[in-house]
């Protein structure tokens, strides 16, 4: 099997070319701006990086990996809050479309698609337990820029199921939640302020000697470790007698739900077990911060998101094994290895 990944220098392409890579003997083949984080990978005989290059501009080289392969996973997208904010209608034609150009092609050549969504898609939703099937996808305000992103994504799932509808597309749609480790985000990110909460919070822990709780914290989030999702995400890749056709599934971990404020006094404290950041970690301070003037007026959010994982693990067999504090202190260790100066 040949696999095809846009964005795969990215958080999870990189991880999931990793897995692909070590654990099965498919063929993988990648598009990214930039190829840093896959380096290593390219030295094996089963890795093609065939081009560096921008998805809006290659659409001839796109079509023709997809024409070649059998499986193809677009992760090319805007998946960091301070982007959607700050270039909405950016985030709109990378996340639709030019995701929907891809599905387009995946319909036309009778390809498997196995699409990026997010859990941000069930947005306000007000249940206890967030359900890939039955669970209601609310978004707030047209004014509120948070949610261009969960509804470019929402439609492209819309469009996914229209296509199967209609013309037979073999697809499976997976939505990450929180997941966390190696690779998430740069500290050049984190110095930019265009990192996500994890990484943005480690750099100003160490830089600042603070770390901000946007609207004091209360929000909850739910981590998966990046090593489980890209498990479940190779059972969905793996298909195991067609279960996951046609199918949506959360990948997260319910076990790890926690307010942004518990997870700064957790991280501060895993912080503090590694000399190199213990210093720092023992004199931060957390500091409060008004969402409008964090993130801007046109900021919304979501009070809590716990995914319902028992339909990935009825169908796939999966679930998540890490602990919130061994994934902080791997993602920490990683961080540990880098430039922290």
């Amino acid at each position: 099997m040949r696999v095809f990944i846009t964005g795969i220098n990215g958080f999870i392409g990189s991880h999931l070319a990793e897995a692909i890579l070590r654990e099965t003997d498919w063929e993988v083949s990648g598009f990214d701006l930039a190829s840093g984080n896959i380096t290593e990978l390219m030295k094996q005989e089963r890795f093609v990086f065939f081009r560096k290059g921008d998805v809006f501009k290659e659409g001839r080289q796109i079509e023709g990996q997809i024409e070649q392969c059998d499986v193809v996973l677009p992760l090319a997208g805007v998946a960091k809050p301070a982007y959607y904010l700050k270039k909405p209608i950016w985030t709109y034609e990378l996340d639709f479309e030019q995701n929907l150009r891809i599905v387009r092609l995946c319909s036309l050549y009778d390809k498997r698609l196995i699409f990026p969504s997010t859990s941000e898609v069930y947005g306000l939703s007000g249940d206890e337990e967030l359900k890939e099937d039955e669970s209601p996808l609310i978004t707030g305000p047209i004014s509120k820029m948070r949610w261009i992103y969960s509804c470019s994504k929402q439609m492209m799932d819309r469009m996914i199921f229209a296509y199967r509808q209609e013309h037979g597309l073999n697809f499976s749609i997976f939505r990450p939640f929180n997941w966390t480790g190696p690779r998430l985000d740069t500290f050049k990110d984190a110095k930019e302020r265009t990192a996500r909460a994890v990484t943005q919070m480690i750099y100003d822990i160490l830089f600042l000697g603070e770390a901000s709780l946007v609207g004091g914290g209360e929000q909850r989030r739910s981590f998966t470790w990046i090593g489980d999702a890209i498990e479940g995400l190779m059972a969905v890749i793996r298909n195991e007698g067609g279960k996951a056709d046609g199918e949506i599934f959360n990948i997260g971990n319910p076990e790890n739900n926690c307010s942004m404020r518990e997870f700064a006094v957790m991280l501060i404290e895993e912080m503090g077990k590694i000399p190199v950041f213990s210093e720092k970690a023992k004199s931060a301070k957390l500091l409060d911060v008004d969402a409008a003037l964090h993130y801007g007026e046109t900021y919304d959010d979501m009070s809590n998101r716990v995914p319902s994982i028992e339909k990935i693990g009825r169908l796939l067999g999966w679930r998540p094994k890490t602990p919130f504090r061994d994934m902080l202190r791997m993602t920490l260790e990683w961080y540990e290895k880098g430039d922290i100066h």
